[in-house]
């Protein structure tokens, strides 16, 4: 286990080494078949700290995914002593990190495990500018895309009309559509947010429900509000919808009208019949943005009623100005735990119609469907 910067460890036998500023890479010599020995040099302490995270927990976290390196550290410099195919990939980790520390960025583990994602996804995007790509900065947080997936989203919210945000829990469909929301406001390229959902579990029928109209919807929309307290001083939202500037309401309440100049956001939209999808999409007017969002495996609509969510995928495939970005377990930014769900149900899931066909199937061969 590595030690904290500016503790002792083993001599590196007073070797060559690169200063950390420069190129970030010491190479030397194999002493034996197979392996690779390499230092930084960090400019000072703080660096080092800034780069490995409070308390060595983000050199600790390398070191648990490459156990076959020696991690050791003396004073500024950090070696590393391991398998050839195991060190240049930790080298390429620690300069996008370098990278991130350089922007400002804060080493966590979390971000730690969402650099590793990227990295080992290959893409051609770079990492550091995946997860410095700010949107918006309010109350000392800055919100920005975590994954890959998520930044395509972000990119197709600011290149597209239409864009719809499909995928599970946790994804931050619903709250990166907001932060962009929130944003295109601020920039004056909008003149008010709509923020809106099906009721569905009131059947969109909320008479027979106690207390005022507020009172009726509100724990519909409390998602859509937690968002928006999270993004804006809380003691202005009362008064921009007061003002009609924000506007937070069932989807019912959308009928009949055009919506012009403005940044529109249908959530839970897995939710909706075909009609009503296509009553909410023919809303849009112009110097409008649409986005949809939803996950198709948690429908709640009453058996046997189509989601229009899952149909429009096929309606509208092709049709220019209009985008579909698909998130999946590894896009989830909540509790670890929550991306190992959604990945057990999707692979229960494959095994329950695994099943299904292989009953149909034996059916078949009996003769005995009709």
């Amino acid at each position: 286990m590595a030690q904290a910067a500016g503790t002792m460890t083993e001599s590196l036998n007073a070797r060559p080494r690169t200063n950390a500023a420069e190129s970030g890479i010491g190479e030397f010599p194999h002493t034996v078949p197979g392996v690779r020995t390499e230092v930084i040099l960090f400019d000072d302490s703080e660096q080092m700290v800034q780069s490995l995270g409070s308390h060595d927990e983000a050199l600790r976290y390398i070191e648990a995914q490459f156990p076959d390196v020696d991690f050791h550290v003396r004073g500024n410099e950090l070696s590393l002593s391991g398998p050839v195919q195991d060190v240049p990939r930790i080298m390429r980790l620690l300069q996008e990190i370098r990278g991130l520390v350089a922007k400002g960025t804060i080493i966590t583990p979390d971000v730690l495990q969402q650099l590793v994602s990227l990295l080992r996804a290959q893409t051609a995007q770079n990492p550091v500018e995946v997860l410095t790509h700010n949107i918006l900065s309010s109350r000392g947080r800055t919100i920005r895309p975590k994954t890959l997936n998520q930044k395509s989203y972000v990119d197709a919210i600011d290149d597209n009309t239409v864009i719809f945000g499909i995928g599970p829990a946790g994804t931050g469909k619903t709250y990166l559509a907001v932060a962009k929301a929130v944003q295109a406001l601020q920039m004056k390229e909008v003149n008010r947010i709509i923020l809106t959902r099906p009721a569905v579990e009131a059947g969109e029928r909320l008479g027979f429900l106690p207390g005022t109209l507020s009172d009726k919807i509100d724990p519909y929309l409390r998602p859509l509000y937690d968002a928006l307290h999270d993004m804006m001083d809380p003691e202005s939202i009362p008064r921009l919808m007061a003002a009609g500037t924000i506007e937070v309401a069932p989807l019912a309440y959308m009928r009949g009208r055009t919506l012009n100049d403005a940044f529109i956001i249908l959530d839970e939209a897995q939710n909706t019949t075909p009609e009503q999808m296509k009553m909410f999409l023919t809303r849009l007017g112009f110097g409008s943005k649409m986005v949809v969002t939803g996950d198709i495996t948690q429908v709640d609509l009453p058996f046997g009623t189509r989601s229009g969510l899952k149909i429009v995928q096929e309606i509208l495939a092709g049709i220019e100005d209009v985008n579909f970005t698909m998130l999946d377990a590894g896009d989830v930014v909540r509790h670890r735990l929550v991306a190992n769900i959604v990945s057990a149900y999707n692979v229960w899931d494959e095994e329950q119609q695994l099943r299904t066909r292989r009953a149909a199937q034996d059916k078949d061969k009996r003769g005995e469907r009709k």
